[in-house]
């Protein structure tokens, strides 16, 4: 049964009701989505340590990160839709332990031919696995709790970014950089067993579509879902609103009066865990009709987020309370994104997820790009003032196509109308 359509969002209709996902499957789902994507960020602190084991070049040592998010952008295109053709849980068997692999052969590369090699396949697992993994949530979820399941995976997600650059420093400290490798492959088979274990069944996929008509589908699909489109470039401002702080953030902190090492540069990101609570919390709001206003507070927050931080040179207090809004801002507004888009089309819950991380990816370079141009001829106000821009701009376009965006939700589940789904 579809989910009815025709409640608009922001009338905060839904009625309590029971959780269909127990809470232990929702967290394993955090756990291992985080642990999936820290795989893809342990080499950027490990950089000097790679060049000086392999003799490679600083000046080309930056390609290791290169074909890391190579292997991301490929697996978006490429990998994560095959979950809409094919059994979830045994698609995830596969790739688990081919990612362990991929892990064990960087930790174990003898050359920079095999790193390079070893890095492009954990970009194209470890992101095919994170997605993959959201997407699963989506669908084992139901409707009504969908957003505080896919909120408590993208927590997951962020806490494994923030800690894949501190696991990644301490391990490397006391077994090399190899060892941060090895351990990771052990990591990703030991979570293989919990998760063939609580993975739920889901319903096989009736008249599975051709490999190569499934790819081309996500063109339609584009084309088609106005939720997508809309979604999709407030996340493109978003994510390029982070890059430009984060991109940013080591050149004037590496620099005098502070002059920090790039240990305590990395321990501010630490500070932006707080995003994980909104993460969930975001999602839980998204399932009770209020996706819209949770998106306007959240670009709220992000826009007020420059101010503090344009007052870094002065106060690190100032820098700390402006990472707080920023990361509260940006994980409440992907989450409502992300459970807004995947309302729409149950049966493409993968390729919607490839679609909208494409955005992300694109709004990523445009922002890392920008800001190290910024800096060099305006400093770290003008970086400020380039951020507080593109989220003003992001802010504006939510306000403009937010009634289009309303036709298009299928918002909350009055009572009486959830569908309910049993998991196996």
């Amino acid at each position: 049964m579809k989910a009815s359509r025709a409640s608009l969002p922001d009338q905060g209709n839904v009625q309590p009701r029971p959780h269909g996902m127990p809470r232990s499957l929702m967290w394993l789902f955090a756990v291992a989505s985080g642990l999936s994507v820290a795989n893809v960020y342990y080499a950027q602190p490990l950089l000097d340590a790679l060049a000086r084991d392999l003799g490679i070049s600083h000046a080309t040592v930056g390609g290791v990160v290169t074909a890391t998010q190579v292997g991301c952008a490929l697996a978006l295109l490429l990998l994560v839709p095959l979950g809409d053709r094919l059994d979830r849980r045994r698609l995830m068997a596969v790739q688990l332990p081919a990612l362990a692999v991929a892990l064990a052969t960087v930790g174990i590369a003898p050359s920079s031919p095999v790193l390079l090699a070893g890095m492009l396949a954990v970009g194209l697992l470890g992101t095919a696995m994170t997605q993959g993994l959201i997407a699963y949530a989506a669908s084992a979820a139901t409707p009504y709790e969908q957003g505080r399941v896919v909120g408590t995976a993208q927590s997951g997600v962020f806490i494994g970014l923030l800690l894949a650059r501190v696991f990644a420093g301490g391990v490397s400290d006391l077994a090399g950089w190899r060892g941060v490798y090895v351990c990771a492959a052990v990591l990703m088979l030991l979570i293989a067993v919990p998760l063939w274990r609580r993975l739920p069944r889901l319903p096989p996929v009736a008249n599975p579509m051709r490999y190569l008509r499934l790819i081309a589908s996500m063109l339609t699909l584009l084309r088609q879902e106005k939720m997508l489109q809309v979604r999709g470039v407030l996340a493109l401002l978003m994510f390029a609103a982070f890059n430009i702080f984060w991109s940013a953030l080591v050149l004037p902190l590496s620099a005098p009066p502070y002059n920090f090492s790039h240990t305590i540069i990395g321990a501010f990101g630490l500070v932006g865990v707080v995003g994980a609570a909104a993460a969930t919390r975001a999602g839980q709001w998204a399932d009770r009709g209020y996706a819209q206003r949770t998106s306007a507070m959240a670009l709220t927050l992000m826009l007020l987020a420059w101010w503090p931080l344009s007052l870094m040179e002065g106060s690190l207090g100032a820098l700390m309370v402006g990472i707080v809004l920023l990361d509260l801002g940006g994980q409440a507004l992907h989450v409502t994104n992300q459970s807004m888009i995947l309302r729409s089309r149950p049966e493409a819950h993968s390729r919607l997820v490839g679609l909208y991380m494409l955005f992300y990816a694109v709004g990523s370079g445009v922002g890392a790009i920008s800001t190290t141009v910024t800096y060099a001829h305006a400093g770290w106000r003008g970086v400020c003032l380039l951020g507080a821009a593109v989220s003003l701009l992001a802010l504006l376009f939510w306000w403009v196509t937010r009634r289009t965006a309303a036709t298009a939700t299928p918002g909350s589940y009055p009572r009486g109308n959830v569908p309910i789904r049993r998991l196996a």
